[in-house]
């Protein structure tokens, strides 16, 4: 099942609990941004006028090479927080509001009063 699904369909957490596809699917996603590089890098495309960046400007944000800053830029696709264009030599990337959104809804718990 594919992730993007997979969040669609989860209730949140507060209202009844995962089942064991559900629970595997969202900690996908929940790895992908344990990652202290991937989630600057989210963050990065994120807070970005415009709402993409060019892989050629998140390199100089970091002190890793590039080859490991395009893997990280391959977890957050294959998760489905990423989207990516390429235009001639440079891939440009955005976020996908809509798994955002998602993971903000499974999240969502109401106060305790």
């Amino acid at each position: 099942m594919e992730l993007l699904q997979i969040l669609e369909c989860s209730p949140p957490l507060a209202r009844q609990p995962l089942d064991a596809e559900q629970a595997a699917g969202v900690a996908r996603v929940f790895k992908a941004l344990g990652d202290p590089v991937r989630l600057r890098i989210l963050s990065i495309v994120a807070s970005r006028e415009g709402g993409e960046v060019c892989v050629c400007d998140i390199t100089d944000a970091f002190e890793v090479s590039q080859p490991t800053i395009s893997h990280h830029l391959k977890v957050l696709k294959e998760v489905g927080l990423l989207t990516s264009e390429r235009r001639a030599s440079w891939v440009y990337y955005k976020v996908v509001p809509e798994t955002l959104a998602d993971l903000s809804a499974l999240l969502n718990v109401p106060a305790m009063v």
